[in-house]
């Protein structure tokens, strides 16, 4: 199987030195969906920067679709960016209040020049379908949807311009318990119906195992431990693993 995304190496420092990545590699196949996991400052934020493009590794390499990625290379960018969507955790913060649900899945379409008129309408009310919504939403502004129906609108632009990979940046962590389930089951249907590599960034070993068919852990900015999801949670080699998995809330014996 192709890794469709893979780092080699990759290592991030900032100004003064302070490493935040270090030697990290692991692979992602077209059409699995990886997890990566681990606690705060675990350096999750900035491998999310490198895998997008927002920062060039100081050491290794990022590859995408077998090619180095170079964040100045703005024909490779604009391409990348068709292939590589994105879910925020705060479904609040990551749409524009003041354009209606129309403009906001239509945006990616226009700026990468991949739909317009007609053919722009059908991809906007398609995406809304894929993800649930009723097709008068399109009218509607933010401000006139729960937190749930936030996402799924934020999930439908992202999946607009049918990108070959989603990375989802903690997409349920916001929400509430029932709200989180149906989130998780709208992502998993996207994978399953669409084929469509995800990358789902969390803390919360719950979500991953739930929707990821490989883990790989994150500590201080190193991987400790990766593998398939069923051998990683369900028999850790690493303390920090179990240390992740104690962590996660369980109902009381009743």
């Amino acid at each position: 199987m192709t890794a469709l995304l893979e780092l080699q190496g990759v290592g991030f420092s900032y100004r003064g030195g302070a490493q935040a990545v270090d030697d990290v590699s692991f692979a992602v196949t077209e059409g699995r969906s990886v997890g990566l996991v681990g606690e705060s400052g675990a350096g999750k934020t900035t491998l999310v920067k490198l895998l997008l493009g927002l920062a060039t590794p100081t050491s290794g390499t990022v590859l995408f679709d077998g090619a180095p990625l170079v964040p100045r290379d703005r024909a490779q960018m604009r391409r990348f960016r068709r292939s590589v969507q994105t879910v925020f955790q705060d479904p609040y913060s990551s749409l524009d209040p003041r354009q209606n649900v129309f403009r906001i899945v239509a945006e990616p379409l226009r700026s990468l020049g991949i739909a317009s008129g007609a053919e722009l309408s059908d991809r906007v009310s398609a995406a809304l379908a894929a993800v649930h919504l009723p097709a008068d939403a399109a009218g509607r502004f933010p401000h006139e949807f729960s937190g749930g129906q936030r996402q799924r609108i934020a999930i439908a632009r992202a999946i607009a311009p049918g990108p070959r990979l989603l990375l989802a940046d903690e997409p349920v962590s916001a929400l509430d318990v029932t709200t989180r389930i149906q989130i998780m089951e709208l992502l998993a249907e996207l994978g399953r119906t669409t084929g469509l590599t995800v990358l789902m960034v969390s803390h919360d070993l719950s979500v991953v195992a739930a929707l990821c068919a490989e883990t790989v852990v994150l500590q201080r900015g190193r991987v400790v431990e990766q593998g398939d999801t069923a051998s990683v949670l369900g028999a850790p080699r690493e303390d920090y693993t179990r240390r992740l998995l104690a962590a996660v809330p369980r109902l009381p014996a009743l």
